[in-house]
């Protein structure tokens, strides 16, 4: 099947149209299992009503894992937030209710947070083994009451149609701690914009009544986490900074 230029590209995968559906194609080094796993969990998503785009089927196309979805026209919140910087408040505080209403849910049927992480943390090849020690006890040792958490939040993962504003990229969902979803979204902003961070973390806190120094326990482990996916434009140096803030 001639599925022509993909239109994006991220981690794992490459994004093209097809016949006005979202056809999204796995690298195949990934595990046999990664798209149903990834569309079970957006397809839990869309059970739940959030605004997520509704998964349409799990296949092979040319020999590869795929995933074909609906299709949502629209720009995302971090390009329109680009486009006029002033806005910025007005779009995180967008992308907060969003974010409060995903941490709402009460999970039945998705993966565990901790079990996650802890694959993460075992998987990170940077850590030598008495951090990664550290980091699984320190894990172990968090209570929370699981909610429904996105993972990878942030501006560019939120698209804004014409009536709402929808959600994408569930593969990194999960049922876990809201403190922890909170920090990996200040994490990932923080490495572009320090000021975006704070700015983001104290609309969240002021609308949840958290503090920072509550949202701040998860830094290490899911810094230490953040190690293992070998994003090509994160800093790895930075991330071992923060675990050895923790773990000297």
């Amino acid at each position: 099947m001639n599925l022509g230029y993909p239109i994006a590209k991220g981690n794992t995968a490459k994004i093209y149209l097809l016949d006005n559906n979202i056809v999204k194609i796995f690298n195949n080094y990934l595990p046999d299992t990664e798209s149903l796993n990834e569309a079970n969990k957006q397809s839990y998503a869309y059970s739940c009503g959030l605004p997520v785009p509704e998964v349409l089927d799990v296949t092979k196309i040319n020999g590869e894992q795929a995933i074909v979805m609906e299709y949502i026209k629209g720009e995302t919140l971090g390009d329109l937030m680009f486009q006029d910087e002033r806005k910025a408040e007005y779009y995180l505080n967008i992308s907060v209710d969003i974010q409060f209403k995903i941490h709402s849910i009460k999970p039945d049927r998705i993966e565990p947070m901790h079990d996650k992480l802890s694959r993460q943390i075992e998987m990170a090849t940077s850590l030598d083994k008495r951090q990664k020690s550290f980091l699984l006890e320190k894990l172990d040792s968090m209570t929370y009451e699981k909610r429904l958490c996105h993972g990878d939040f942030h501006l560019f993962n939120l698209i804004k149609t014409d009536n709402q504003v929808v959600i994408i990229d569930w593969v990194d969902s999960s049922a876990g701690d809201i403190r922890a979803d909170i920090y990996r979204t200040y994490l990932l902003y923080s490495h572009f914009s320090p000021e975006l961070a704070d700015l983001y973390l104290r609309l969240y806190c002021e609308k949840s009544g958290l503090l920072r120094s509550d949202i701040f326990q998860w830094a290490p482990i899911i810094a230490g986490a953040r190690l293992s996916e070998n994003v090509s434009s994160e800093n790895s140096d930075r991330l071992m900074k923060i675990v050895h803030q923790y773990c000297p």
